[in-house]
């Protein structure tokens, strides 16, 4: 129902509810106040019948009277004719004591007559009489003189004058309706002899011909069955006056309550129409202002919401065309750095502030695994934080998470971690297709790992794969094809979601990313390849393990770190006894089995502070930060064990046969700053305790001897406990032999 058929009702309700009220109460006074006088008038005319019936019996006991005083027969008679010469009665009747007739007067009333002493009886009576006792002058009873009147339409309608009501007397049982005495019309004399008939006592009622009827006797003092009845008045015209009161009524409500509707829901009809249009997207819209109250009001603020949303659009749109201008100059700023968690923080916080969007996540696909690594970031531009991505050179130089103000977010991402073609995330990456829309109506279903989310948009971070070479033309023949371009390869994924204020993103919002994205995939492609050429340059390709141009620099920073938190740094200097003959008994291919093997224990024994590096062939390098040389010495026997107990497994000269090798080591500790001032000297130490170690015996470690500094200088002492050297094996000790003079350490 509209707002303006709700308002015509509500105004029909309030206005005709009163009027309609009003109507019933008026009708229903009337007829109460009618139906009250109707009673009141029966009442009276109830009083003045039983006043005239006395009036009557009164008049027939004083007609008695005078023809009983006479007691001589002859004498009654005539003055029982005179009585009814004037008048005074209808009939005069003379009884002896023993029940005979002395007199009567001719033509008397039929029977039956009712007294006016008794109670009268039900059935109707034809006359009405009085009886007086007849004495002689010693009070001697002479008999009865009964004095009758006869009951006849005019005795009837001298009643109904009287009374000022219609007066009936009830028949008798064989007397038929018509001739009743009654001065009701035919039509209505029926109905009125029913009523009263069912009347007992002096009861009323109404009847069904519009008369209110009360009947009358027979009583003591009144014998006569008698039925009074009165119109049931109403006054003329007075409902049909009141129904076209209502009907008028009725009429102008409807008349004001259309005006008022009309003059009320325009303006607002008006409105929700400018609205629609705004919605469309024509800002355009305005509404005309009619009135100075309230709908007036409203619609010149709706217009300067319009004008102010226009110029903000404006504002918005011409920002956006500035954003999309600064995308390339960005593009060229991530590229041009090698930070890899930065340029991921840039790209995040970049795409939130860019879409207005509530959260973001980036994600980067890991080659190895094949699943998806990122981060997951709310609370909007500016709030964004994220967790370090796994460095590709691993180690301890793996980079740290941007440090961000305090106070920016309120809690940590969560990280990321789904295999590709899963959830929304995994399927861009794996089609390499950009998407936006709303989960419950666009799909696709979303991961559990996923951020739950209502909108999105998501792009793939994609660059340019490498160019696939057709085979070479033979001499002679037309130059081959040029090299055939391999479709784009992506490598992560960009998404926001949920913009703030429930808007869907819209197509602006995708190209925005795409173009953004595109220039942040080829800066993130740029720094893995950066950092795959960094650790290839420092790692070795055989072990895995670091080589010797990161030893100098790892042992570099750890000689500053010992230096400035005053802790001691152990260097072990590891080498395999008897290597050569391991290369030349069973090849080189074996010789590289156990130079792997060897690697693996090492770094299995060590702690996860402790970095272990091949110096070349089968020399190796492992530092240990805060560390002394019982530390040291703890972790050579460690690492002599788990190279000497367990035999490796090789294949003999390439063949299928497998040997199980005994391998053994021979290790040399020097610590920083007991045995050298810089990180040579203390990798010379450890190099001469190794000598020392080999010369012994091999299979054993040797722990550096302190020398003296030349020109007298001084060893900074580390604050931390010393290295007690009279329990350890020492490099010049004579308890493990005579040492041979130094020379090439054998394999």
């Amino acid at each position: 129902m509209t707002l303006r058929g709700r308002l015509t009702a509500a105004f029909l309700a309030v206005v005709l509810g009163p009027v309609l009220l009003g109507a019933f109460f008026v009708a229903s006074t009337v007829a109460a106040v009618s139906h009250n006088r109707s009673i009141e008038r029966l009442d009276l005319a109830a009083t003045s019948v039983r006043t005239s019936v006395s009036a009557l019996c009164q008049q027939l006991h004083a007609a008695a009277d005078a023809v009983a005083v006479l007691a001589n027969p002859s004498q009654v008679a005539g003055a029982a004719n005179q009585v009814v010469a004037r008048g005074l009665a209808s009939a005069v009747v003379v009884i002896r004591p023993d029940g005979r007739q002395l007199f009567a007067t001719p033509s008397q009333p039929p029977r039956p007559w009712a007294e006016c002493g008794g109670a009268g009886g039900d059935a109707g009576p034809a006359a009405i009489a009085a009886r007086v006792e007849m004495r002689d002058a010693g009070g001697t009873p002479l008999g009865t003189v009964v004095v009758a009147r006869h009951l006849d339409s005019a005795f009837v309608a001298r009643l109904a004058a009287a009374t000022g009501v219609a007066v009936t007397l009830l028949p008798g049982a064989d007397t038929p309706a018509d001739a009743t005495l009654s001065t009701e019309s035919p039509a209505t004399r029926r109905a009125v002899v029913a009523a009263g008939e069912r009347l007992s006592g002096d009861g009323t009622a109404e009847t069904d011909v519009g008369r209110y009827v009360r009947r009358v006797g027979p009583s003591p003092g009144q014998p006569l069955p008698l039925v009074l009845s009165v119109p049931r008045t109403v006054p003329e015209g007075l409902y049909a006056v009141l129904v076209a009161t209502v009907l008028l009524a009725g009429f102008c409500a409807v008349l004001a309550a259309w005006w008022l509707a009309r003059s009320t829901t325009r303006p607002l009809a008006e409105l929700a129409h400018a609205a629609d249009r705004v919605a469309d997207g024509d800002l355009a819209a305005r509404v005309p202002v009619r009135t100075a109250d309230e709908v007036g009001r409203l619609a010149s603020t709706f217009n300067r919401m319009t004008r102010e949303t226009q110029a903000y659009v404006q504002a918005l749109t011409a920002s956006r065309d500035q954003l999309r201008g600064h995308l390339a100059i960005l593009g060229d700023t991530l590229s041009s750095t090698h930070d890899l968690q930065r340029i991921l923080q840039v790209i995040l916080q970049t795409a939130l502030a860019a879409t207005g969007a509530r959260a973001g996540a980036v994600l980067l696909l890991d080659p190895a695994t094949g699943l998806l690594d990122g981060q997951y970031a709310e609370d909007g531009p500016g709030n964004t934080r994220l967790a370090a991505l796994p460095d590709a050179a691993g180690g301890a130089d793996a980079v740290a998470p941007p440090v961000l103000p305090a106070g920016i977010g309120d809690h940590q991402p969560s990280t990321l971690t789904l295999p590709l073609g899963t959830g929304l995330l995994g399927s861009v990456v794996a089609t390499g297709e950009p998407v936006r829309g709303r989960v419950d109506r666009d799909g696709p279903e979303l991961s559990p790992d996923e951020p739950a989310c209502r909108t999105y948009v998501a792009v793939p971070f994609s660059v340019a794969a490498p160019a696939v070479d057709p085979p070479r033309s033979a001499p002679g023949r037309p130059p081959a094809e040029p090299p055939t371009p391999a479709p784009p390869t992506s490598i992560g994924v960009l998404a926001v979601y949920d913009r703030l204020g429930f808007d869907e993103f819209d197509g602006a919002d995708l190209a925005t990313l795409r173009t953004f994205a595109a220039q942040a995939a080829v800066a993130v492609d740029n720094v893995r390849v950066h950092r795959e050429a960094e650790r290839l340059s420092m790692t070795d390709g055989l072990t895995g393990l670091w080589n010797y141009r990161r030893l100098q620099e790892q042992l570099h920073r750890e000689i500053e770190r010992s230096n400035r938190f005053g802790r001691t740094l152990t260097v072990l200097a590891l080498d395999l006894d008897r290597f050569k003959e391991v290369n030349d008994t069973h090849g080189h291919p074996a010789g590289d089995t156990v130079l792997r093997e060897f690697a693996r224990r090492i770094s299995a024994e060590i702690r996860e502070v402790d970095v272990a590096f091949r110096n070349g062939g089968e020399e190796f390098v492992v530092l240990l930060p805060e560390t002394d040389a019982h530390g040291g010495a703890v972790v050579a026997e460690r690492l002599g064990a788990a190279i000497r107990d367990t035999p490796i497994t090789i294949q003999a000269n390439g063949g299928t046969d497998t040997v199980e090798l005994p391998v053994t080591v021979s290790i040399g500790v020097a610590v920083y700053p007991e045995h050298g001032a810089t990180g040579e000297q203390v990798l010379d130490a450890a190099d001469d305790a190794l000598y020392a170690a080999k010369a012994g015996g091999r299979d054993t470690y040797r722990v550096a001897t302190v020398r003296p500094r030349p020109d007298g200088d001084e060893v900074p002492v580390a604050s931390g406990p010393g290295s007690p050297e009279g329990d350890l094996p020492q490099a010049g000790g004579a308890s493990f032999g005579p040492q041979p003079p130094r020379q090439s350490r054998g394999r």
